[in-house]
């Protein structure tokens, strides 16, 4: 063996060696897109418990493990970069946490702690992961491109094929995976400055690069026929921020050009068919027209291929003169000048005409009582009423009733009836900044802009906007970490027009490359990995923090775990319950309420349980616990009003719906159980 061995071509054992370095590139940004696209899928809307926690509990646990890692082997530079705003992120969880004390929901409160603290670890995976890999921060890139592709891809998909994929939908925009149109959007978007980086890169394979050409091409395509106005803006600011910071101006506007124009094609064609652009349409309408859009995706992406190729080779073969690129720069200025230009004169030309027209729209976008009428067709992209002046003129009004605390993470959906104007359920105030000040008040407010200032200080100083890194040199890292600084930006301006931040996809896509672009520190300084682990007893502490790493993780997991274990048991005490069996029936309904005391679903369902054997008393007793622990819900009263109702008590259903309507004096069901009450109806 030795001999063999010995004799070996050196040459050739080196390129052994040497393959799985090449390998591993790929490698990671496939389980980076992987891993992405899993969380997208898996976690929907954010809306639904049990998919939700699963999210959570994974996120948890491999950041436990990812830190534990970093801690014994990652590397490591003159400072913990990133500490401040992980510090800060974790005082949000903090006080998210502590609102479950004075929360009008408190169960709801705590399954926000558990969202908060989940994004916080993922943050905390971002910078472990460049202490453990920091010579991938492409593959994130590439894996952020991915995921977006896959996702946007199946979005795509249940237009093409709405017999096998979405035989029941009922709209026409875009909303699956997520069941929301502008989760779908703001995927698109988030992945547009890494299309820009991946086609305008010097750095990498010119046949990988002209990916990027298809790859927006059909993200461009998913963003419009999701109809998402706030999508666009963030991509566009996203966008603005990758061109004004990178010198790859030129390239990156050849990737943006030639794939929006040929992706708007599609889509505005999308656009002139009704069976893809109406609502309620016929499933065969829409599977025909469906098959066509599938033929012109596979044309375009094949068009968009060939195109970044052959921009792609044609630039590495004859790079273009000085003089040529200030002309091809001055041209593209003049195009963008030309834009507002036009924009105004067309309003100009309006029947309003110019000061008309900028007042109706500062109207219709800032009036409550003014955007009801937007249509849920394309025309929306250009409008610019939305109903969002609403939901945020309500959230202040709650804002300002509870200036300090605010009603508790998650309250905002319970609270909101006492100030709505309209019989819509809406869970969430579209916007961050409105719904931190009604859930958590000044003080969450406050957290989250030292959070934000603190992020932004960090990444900047990541990619070289102020401090040393000014004058250093473009590496391809540094357009890199610039890149994860626009995706953030994207992720954020949406986020202040819209809720998807509780949308898993989304939200762990940008709090990733956030955690990752401030645990790099200076691109100039490197992450200097020591040649053996850091398991000697020398250094006996850092096993010490690993463990501590592991631990908090796994009672993380388990706290995230609880509000849906409860759940479970409840829904599994019902089903003893309907088959008669009702002593094990409140005896898992008992543990339910041990596992989350706080809610009161729970409640409801126990007295169903005494109901149903016959304990009205039992039933009443523990409505009126329900009441107790939440007397800011309508929901309690409105469930203890019903139940008087029903055994005839309406003097007790009159007091309890009265409660009922002054908390939601626009619920249908409270009002028509008041005119049962009174002998009105």
């Amino acid at each position: 063996m030795s001999s063999h061995a010995a004799s070996a071509d050196p040459r050739a054992l080196a390129g052994r060696l040497t393959l799985p370095r090449v390998a591993a590139e790929p490698l990671a940004t496939l389980a980076f897109g992987a891993v992405l696209a899993a969380i997208a899928l898996e976690g929907g809307g954010g809306l639904q418990l049990g998919p939700v926690t699963k999210v959570e509990l994974a996120i948890d646990v491999a950041a436990g493990g990812l830190t534990a890692a970093a801690i014994l082997v990652g590397g490591h530079t003159r400072r913990l970069w990133g500490a401040v705003t992980l510090t800060l992120m974790g005082l949000l969880v903090a006080v998210t946490a502590a609102s479950i004390t004075w929360a009008v929901e408190p169960s709801g409160a705590w399954v926000e702690a558990n969202r908060t603290l989940s994004y916080l670890a993922t943050m905390v995976a971002g910078v472990a992961l460049v202490r453990l890999f920091p010579q991938r921060w492409s593959s994130l890139l590439g894996g952020v491109v991915l995921a977006s592709v896959a996702v946007c891809g199946y979005a795509l998909l249940t237009k093409v094929f709405p017999g096998s994929l979405n035989p029941d939908e009922v709209y026409a925009r875009l909303r699956e995976p997520f069941g929301y149109w502008n989760a779908v959007g703001l995927m698109a978007a988030a992945a547009g400055p890494a299309c820009l980086w991946l086609g305008a890169r010097r750095s990498g394979h010119a046949a990988v690069s002209a990916l990027a050409y298809p790859a927006l091409g059909l993200l461009t395509v998913a963003l419009l026929l999701a109809y998402s106005r706030g999508a666009l803006l963030a991509l566009a600011v996203g966008c603005a921020l990758w061109f004004a910071v990178v010198p790859l101006r030129l390239r990156g506007v050849a990737v943006l050009a030639t794939s929006a124009f040929c992706g708007g094609l599609v889509a505005f064609w999308a656009f002139a068919s009704n069976p893809l652009s109406t609502d309620n349409v016929a499933l065969a309408d829409r599977a025909s027209a469906g098959h066509e859009l599938g033929i012109a995706l596979v044309a375009m992406l094949l068009v968009l291929l060939v195109a970044g190729l052959g921009i792609g080779f044609a630039s590495a073969q004859r790079a273009p003169s000085l003089e040529a690129r200030r002309q091809a720069g001055v041209l593209v200025l003049v195009l963008l000048a030309l834009v507002p230009v036009a924009v105004v004169g067309a309003l100009a030309l309006s029947s309003r005409g110019l000061s008309g027209s900028l007042s109706n729209g500062w109207t219709n976008l800032t009036d409550p009582h003014a955007n009801g009428n937007i249509t849920n067709s394309p025309d929306r992209l250009t409008a610019v009423g939305s109903v969002r002046a609403r939901y945020w003129n309500e959230t202040l009004k709650i804002a300002r009733a509870h200036k300090a605390l605010g009603v508790g993470a998650g309250g905002y959906a319970t609270v909101r009836p006492r100030y709505r104007t309209d019989t819509l359920d809406v869970r969430h105030a579209h916007g961050y900044v409105v719904q931190t000040l009604a859930d958590l008040g000044a003080v969450g407010m406050g957290v989250s802009l030292a959070l934000l200032a603190a992020w932004l200080a960090a990444a900047t100083r990541t990619v070289g906007l102020w401090g040393a890194g000014r004058h250093a040199p473009w590496t391809p890292e540094r357009v890199g970490m610039a890149t994860l600084l626009a995706i953030c930006v994207v992720f954020g301006v949406h986020s202040f027009v819209d809720w998807t931040w509780f949308v898993p996809g989304n939200a762990v896509l940008a709090l990733l490359c956030a955690g990752w672009l401030v645990g790099r520190g200076p691109t100039g300084e490197p992450i200097v990995r020591l040649k053996a682990p850091r398991l000697t007893m020398r250094e006996p502490w850092r096993i010490g923090l690993a463990l501590a790493a592991v631990a908090v993780a796994v009672v993380a997991a388990w706290t995230s775990w609880q509000p849906q274990r409860a759940v479970a048991e409840g829904s599994d005490a019902l089903g003893s319950a309907e088959a008669l069996r009702f002593d094990q029936a409140r005896a898992q309904i008992a543990r339910a309420e041990r596992t989350n005391p706080l809610s009161v679903d729970l409640l409801f369902q126990q007295a169903a349980i005494e109901r149903a054997d016959g304990n009205t008393a039992g039933a009443r007793s523990t409505l009126q616990e329900a009441v107790r622990n939440e007397p800011a819900n309508p929901a309690t009263w409105l469930a203890l009003a019903e139940f008087e109702l029903s055994e005839g008590r309406k003097p007790q259903a009159l007091s309890a719906v009265g409660s009922a309507l002054y908390l939601d004096p626009r619920s249908q069901e409270a009002i028509t159980t008041y005119l049962q009450a009174s002998g009105r109806q």
